[in-house]
């Protein structure tokens, strides 16, 4: 391979390697397993199931609420910050650090309940580690194109890259469910007890993924680290001082680029919805489905499977037509979905009721999951290639630490308004309606966003702004 080819694999294998955070941890195993243990521990102290799975699932959304705060306040400066200095690859060394120490204490989540606080601590770190080094990879994009002005390329490197990374979650998800993850009957999905002579009554077998999704990141981060380099060398006299000054210009100009502005506030909306899809589509599987961990691991798979086919097709899709129609058709699918998420139960199907035992929610929800999983990952690509057409290539992690600024500073309205729904409703099925008024503004603010975003000096020219 040529350098410019290992530059762009290499590039692409940090989704390969940093997505079981969000396939293993936040969605189909460790956040099922800490929503089980947490409600076992609240009814424990004498709340009643339905109660306590509330009070599991409003607990869950507060770790995600602090953490999404704390990275919202501050990727944008660390981003500044590594564009003045022209480093970025020492922050993806540091915040890579953080990642597989907090993903490895999870280990000692015990199903007691004793240690819920300090996993929710642990899942932060790792969560902190993750976000920050996607800013910083995320930042080297528009450096892997061909030409500065033509994004095909890009849109087709992005979506090959989600691509990419969600087929590492299936594989990483099948390792799991087949070899650790134990059910209730204590063995794994083929019915073997887990490896290592872990414990199913400690739940060892489950616990391991936390250890499992950092050796996972480790191992495949290694083509990175040998073949990305900085796309420029260290920039002389760059400075804190210089760096927050050239912020603030930047922040200041926002609201004077309509086509940006629009697409920042409609993304941090439709990216925060689709996290808590994320976030708590495993938890409402068990809250409201009662699967068990292995059912949610299935669904996993489901999703996983069709995002990584979807995320492929629609880098294709934005390479030929552009970013923006990717967009717009996978939030009207992911509303639909989450229309019928709220209007269904184990009981009844939109307030008809349901034959003791039937099938139909099940069915249903896990076509839910290969929708979400298809809509979801070829949104994330999309969304990251539109960035791209928004921004400086002198400046490109500042943009893309506002980026995560935009998606983190609200990151947390949505499970803030889930955990305020489900806890006035005391439902955890009704919590989730908040998504679809997220999704649902969001798409209204679309209709500001320029397809070729600020490529188009002409049209940038002569918008008027926001302001």
């Amino acid at each position: 391979m040529t350098d410019a080819r290992k530059r762009i694999v290499g590039w692409m294998m940090f989704d390969w390697a940093s997505q079981p955070f969000y396939t293993l941890l936040l969605t189909f195993v460790f956040g099922p397993y800490f929503a089980a243990i947490a409600t076992n521990a609240f009814m424990s102290g004498g709340l009643a199931e339905t109660v306590a799975d509330a009070r599991a699932q409003s607990m869950w959304s507060l770790g995600q609420t602090v953490t999404g705060l704390l990275i919202a306040f501050t990727a944008p400066i660390l981003g500044a910050f590594a564009d003045t200095t022209g480093r970025r690859m020492r922050y993806i060394y540091a915040f890579s650090v953080l990642y597989v120490l907090g993903t490895a204490a999870l280990w000692w989540t015990y199903p007691d309940g004793s240690t819920i606080w300090i996993a929710l601590l642990a899942f932060g770190i790792g969560m902190v580690g993750a976000e920050f080094a996607l800013v910083f990879v995320n930042a080297l994009l528009p450096s892997l194109g061909g030409s500065a002005t033509d994004d095909s390329d890009i849109g087709r490197i992005s979506g090959s890259g989600y691509a990419l990374g969600y087929a590492g979650g299936v594989v990483s998800l099948f390792i799991m469910l087949l070899l650790f993850a134990e059910s209730e009957g204590g063995t794994t999905l083929i019915g073997i007890a887990p490896l290592f002579g872990f414990d199913p009554a400690m739940r060892e077998g489950t616990r391991f993924v936390g250890p499992f999704t950092a050796i996972w990141f480790m191992v495949f981060m290694i083509p990175f680290f040998l073949w990305v380099r900085d796309d420029s060398p260290p920039a002389p006299g760059g400075s804190f001082s210089k760096a927050m000054q050239e912020l603030g210009a930047s922040l200041r100009s926002v609201l004077r680029r309509r086509s940006l502005a629009s697409y920042l506030a409609s993304s941090m909306l439709y990216r925060d919805a689709l996290n808590a899809l994320y976030g708590f589509g495993g938890v409402y599987a068990t809250l409201v489905l009662d699967w068990s961990i292995t059912m949610v691991g299935i669904f996993g798979i489901i999703g996983a499977i069709t995002a990584a086919i979807f995320t492929w097709i629609g880098g294709r899709a934005d390479g030929r037509y552009g970013p923006k129609p990717v967009i717009l058709f996978t939030v009207w699918v992911l509303i639909a979905v989450c229309i019928v998420i709220v209007g269904m139960s184990r009981a009844d199907f939109f307030g008809v009721p349901l034959a003791e035992g039937s099938a139909l929610p099940d069915i249903t929800f896990y076509i839910l999951g290969a929708a979400i999983g298809a809509a979801g990952g070829a949104l994330q690509a999309a969304s990251r290639t539109m960035m791209v057409r928004h921004t400086d290539p002198a400046r490109p992690t500042e943009a893309f630490g506002l980026y995560a600024l935009s998606g983190k500073a609200t990151a947390f309205l949505a499970p803030a308004m889930i955990g305020i729904v489900t806890y006035l409703s005391e439902s955890a099925r009704i919590g989730l309606s908040p998504v679809i008024v997220l999704f649902i503004i969001a798409l209204f603010l679309l209709r500001w966003v320029h397809p070729n975003g600020e490529r188009d000096a002409t049209w940038h020219a002569n918008s008027p702004s926001l302001a």
